[in-house]
C-alpha cells in the first residue's frame, strides 16, 4: 500500500475520531463507533468499548493475496493504536460479510470466550469482541434504550428478539412493574440474565426469560397486557429451531399486529429493523399512530452512516 493511501486513512481517522470522542466525553458516553466504511479502500468498522478497539473488516473483492492482505492489515493496525492512542494488543480485530442487516444473528465464529464489563447511562453490560458476529450491546440504539427508561416505570414491558437484553435493562432499571424478554437463543438468554445480575437486578416474580420462537409465542400472549413493548429482529432468520422462517419485510404487519393485540390501549411499541430497502406496511397495521423516529434516535457517532429504521407505534 502507498504511503499516500496510508495517510489519506490516517487523516480521516484523526479527523473522525477528534469530532466523536470530543462529543463522547462531553456525554459520558464511553462506547461509540468511530469509523465506519469511510474510504472504499479502507472498508472497517472501528467502535471503542472503553479500553478496547473492535475492528471489524467488511470482506470485499480486493484483489489482494493473503500475504499482501495480511502485510495490508499490518499496515493499517499501528495507524489505528496511534490516532485512538491505545496499545495495538487491545485492537480486536473481525473480518465479517457486509449484508442486509443483522443477519446470523445466533451465530458462533470463535471460542475465546473473553468477555468485557461496560459502562453505559450508569448501567453496567457484558461485551464480546472476538466469538460473535455481534458484540453484545448494539450502540446505535443508546437513545431509543434511554426513551425505553424513561416510559418504564410501573410498566409491564415486553422485549421480543431481545438479544443479550439490553433494553431490558434499561426499562427494569427505569422501575417496570415486570420485564419478559423473549429469544430464541438459550445463549443470548443467559447473556441477559447475567446483564440483569450485574446491575443487581434480581426479581423472579417480575423478570422472566422466555425461550421461545416469536412468531409462535405471539399467539400464545394474553390480550391487552403489556404497557410498554421493544421489537427489534433480525432481517431474516430461518433457524432450525423455527417452525417458518422470518422474513421481517413480508411478516412485520402481521408481528406488529399480533403485539397490539397483547398490547393496551394507549400502549406503546418500538419497532426498530436494520433492513435497508424497508418500506413500513402502514395501512396494513392496526395502530392509532405511528411516528417515525429515526432521526431522533440517531446518536453523534451515527449520524448520516446508520442503515435502520425506527418507528414509535401507538395502540
Amino acid at each position: 500500500m502507498s504511503e499516500e493511501k496510508l495517510q489519506m486513512f490516517r487523516n480521516r481517522l484523526t479527523k473522525m475520531f477528534r469530532h466523536v470522542n470530543k462529543l463522547a466525553k462531553r456525554r459520558n458516553v464511553s462506547c461509540y463507533r468511530v469509523y465506519d466504511h469511510d474510504l472504499p479502500e479502507f472498508p472497517f468498522c472501528i467502535e471503542i468499548y472503553e479500553s478496547n478497539i473492535y475492528l471489524a473488516e467488511y470482506k470485499r473483492h480486493h484483489g489482494m493475496t493473503d500475504e499482501e492482505h495480511d502485510a495490508w492489515l499490518q499496515q493499517c493496525l499501528p495507524v489505528i493504536s496511534d490516532i485512538l492512542e491505545m496499545p495495538v494488543e487491545k485492537i480486536y480485530l473481525r473480518q465479517r460479510q457486509r449484508k442486509e442487516g443483522r443477519l446470523g444473528q445466533y451465530e458462533k465464529l470463535n471460542t475465546e470466550q473473553e468477555f468485557f464489563i461496560v459502562h453505559e447511562a450508569g448501567l453496567k453490560f457484558k461485551i464480546n469482541l472476538t466469538d460473535y458476529l455481534d458484540t453484545g450491546l448494539f450502540l446505535d440504539h443508546r437513545i431509543t434504550r434511554g426513551m425505553v427508561r424513561d416510559e418504564a416505570a410501573g410498566k409491564n414491558v415486553l422485549n421480543l428478539f431481545c438479544y443479550t437484553g439490553s433494553f431490558s435493562v434499561y426499562a427494569a432499571s427505569g422501575g417496570a412493574a415486570s420485564v419478559t424478554s423473549v429469544d430464541l437463543s438459550k445463549t443470548y438468554l443467559n447473556w441477559a440474565e447475567e446483564n440483569f445480575a450485574l446491575n443487581g437486578l434480581k426479581d423472579e416474580k417480575r423478570y422472566h426469560f422466555i425461550h421461545a420462537d416469536v412468531k409462535q409465542y405471539l399467539d400464545e400472549l394474553p390480550a391487552n397486557y403489556f404497557d410498554l413493548v421493544v421489537m427489534d429482529p433480525p432481517t431474516f432468520s430461518n433457524s432450525k429451531r423455527m417452525k417458518d422462517f422470518l422474513d421481517i419485510q413480508r411478516d412485520h404487519a402481521e408481528l406488529l399486529n399480533k403485539t397490539l393485540l397483547a398490547t393496551k390501549a394507549g400502549g406503546v411499541i418500538y419497532f426498530s429493523t436494520n433492513f435497508r430497502s424497508f418500506q413500513l406496511d402502514e395501512q396494513n397495521i392496526k395502530a392509532n399512530f405511528i411516528k417515525n423516529i429515526t432521526n431522533a434516535t440517531t446518536d453523534f457517532d451515527f449520524q448520516g452512516k446508520l442503515f435502520r429504521y425506527c418507528f414509535r407505534i401507538v395502540k
